[in-house]
């Protein structure tokens, strides 16, 4: 059966927002759409050092043609807003580039290894726009926010050190194959049950390594799942400023939270030493963000490979999708494991969960705004 781009864009975009809808945040729209174009050259500068892609952002915002989905992405967009001196607002982009396309968005929100890839590319869903679109980047631009990790309760990581401890070695060991494999990876996803076509699976595995392997400031990471303290703490400190919570009880333990508050080093570091013993529980779940894609090819290659019952485990891959909320269902006990953003964590903690971060898989945002040029 062949899908519309909007019924494809749709199935795969809802992979960066479904977890957004169980945080306690709430976010906001407003601006009602006109034409506009630019023909600035992205990172030129001018005489003054304001960038074009400076000017592209105030225009564009003053027009009230930024896009975003707004549950749970805006952060970012808003502390770019903030950065060029803009109000806090944005149209609400629906779960395809239609908006873009027809031109009633200006700078459209997209994940560099999703929805770019359907802008760029010919395949099934694709726009074909190719090289005829630019990028503005949150990592160059210092406002990112760290995305996928891996977590689990604070409770379950003190009764079961040594299985937190093996599954982050074996998952990190299957991030690492997949990185260094990516057309392997993507073929072990997509025989899985993709919730894609083939064509954009292999383009997903090829820019998710590029998330794992770059931090924010471009340059190489060799320790998958490392948690970069800077990346870490500007996440903290930038999901204080934009997040709104409507609970008085939350917002104010939002404002307290600290890095301690939220994530532990000490599993990842012992688990990249080997420094464990027999699991304490050898079955085991990872509740996914969505359906099975390259975003998630870490774990589909670790359990492919056999990685997990080396280490003693036994690993159901749990699809998320619907009204499946993994900060939730790892929260609840529904599962062990879970995959989710930094930024979702954080909303999740000062709303009274009591979630812990053990491995951060994605060293830089992969969030980007595409124009046309």
């Amino acid at each position: 059966m062949r899908l519309s781009k909007k019924a494809l864009a749709v199935l795969i975009t809802a992979a960066m927002i479904t977890s957004a809808m169980t945080a306690c945040s709430s976010s906001s729209s407003s601006a009602d759409a006109s034409s506009a174009s630019s023909s600035s050259t992205a990172g030129s500068s001018t005489a003054d050092g304001a960038t074009a892609d400076g000017d592209r952002i105030i225009a564009a915002a003053k027009e009230g043609k930024v896009g975003n989905w707004g549950l749970g992405n805006e952060y970012e967009i808003f502390a770019l807003l903030t950065k060029y001196g803009q109000e806090n607002k944005f149209i609400s982009q629906a779960f395809d580039m239609d908006g873009f396309d027809d031109g009633s968005i200006t700078l459209a929100s997209a994940m560099t290894y999703n929805e770019l890839g359907l802008v760029k590319n010919s395949y099934e869903g694709g726009y074909k726009y190719g090289d005829k679109v630019g990028i503005i980047d949150m990592n160059d631009e210092g406002v990112a926010m760290l995305e996928d990790n891996l977590f689990c309760t604070k409770e379950f990581a003190k009764k079961n050190p040594n299985t937190v401890k093996a599954f982050i070695a074996a998952s990190m060991k299957g991030w690492k194959y997949a990185c260094e494999n990516p057309e392997e990876a993507a073929k072990i996803v997509y025989e899985a049950g993709s919730s894609v076509s083939s064509d954009h699976q292999a383009y997903m595995a090829s820019e998710v390594k590029k998330l794992c392997e770059t931090d924010t400031k471009g340059n190489k990471v060799t320790d998958y799942g490392k948690m970069d303290e800077a990346a870490m703490q500007q996440t903290l400190d930038l999901a204080k400023k934009y997040i709104k919570l409507d609970d008085s009880t939350a917002a104010d333990k939002l404002k307290s939270l600290t890095l301690d508050d939220i994530r532990s080093t000490s599993y990842w570091e012992d688990a990249m030493k080997e420094s464990f013993d027999k699991p304490e529980k050898t079955d085991v779940s990872i509740q996914l963000k969505w359906l099975p894609q390259a975003q998630f090819m870490g774990y589909f290659v670790a359990n492919a490979k056999g990685y997990y019952k080396d280490v003693g485990l036994n690993v159901n891959i749990v699809s998320g999708g619907g009204d499946i909320g993994e900060t939730t269902a790892v929260n609840n006990g529904t599962v062990d494991f879970g995959v989710t953003w930094v930024s979702n964590l954080i909303s999740a903690n000062a709303g009274g969960m009591d979630l812990l971060e053990i491995a951060q898989v994605y060293q830089r945002s992969g969030l980007v705004l595409v124009y046309k040029k």
